[in-house]
């Protein structure tokens, strides 16, 4: 006689650190912003203005890039901050950050009001919020560790850690 074996099985789930997902989320946050501006280059003129040394309205000159570097930076290393500050400065990073992201990630669409390319914009900032939405809501709701006292035999107190 045959044992019947199940032919499906339930996937084990298993809990994500908070810092996996944050330096995941800046991950995927940096990508849609880097290509965003990439698949901009499309649009028609774009990279002529660039060749004659104009991104936007701007003149591209030495302090223009140290301010774009300086600018992508900051989301850029968060992915690693995430990760390697201790929790409660990491937390505290990723809620100031991204909130600041925010604000930011519109800006780039404003210049676009009543542009042939606005649709391209919302889309990439709305993706872009959606992301930071998520970075928000992880960071905001980082699991905490509550920290008991138990007295033990004599003078001296044992701290125990539960989560």
């Amino acid at each position: 006689m045959r044992t019947r074996r199940p032919t499906t099985t339930a996937l084990e789930e298993q809990r994500m650190p908070v810092r996996v997902k944050l330096a995941a989320a800046w991950a995927s946050f940096m990508f849609l912003y880097i290509y965003v501006d990439i698949l901009a280059f499309y649009k028609p003129g774009v990279v002529d203005d660039i060749l004659v040394g104009v991104v936007w309205q701007f003149d591209i000159t030495q302090t223009w890039a140290i301010t774009a570097l300086s600018l992508l930076a900051i989301p850029i290393l968060m992915v690693v901050l995430s990760v390697a500050l201790p929790a409660r400065a990491a937390r505290i990073a990723t809620l100031i950050v991204a909130a600041i992201q925010v604000p930011f990630a519109a800006f780039n669409a404003v210049g676009e009001v009543g542009g042939s390319w606005l649709y391209f914009y919302i889309l990439g900032v709305a993706l872009e919020l959606i992301v930071l939405v998520f970075i928000l809501k992880w960071a905001w709701t980082w699991p905490r560790t509550a920290t008991i006292t138990v007295p033990t035999t004599g003078a001296d107190r044992e701290v125990r850690h539960v989560r």
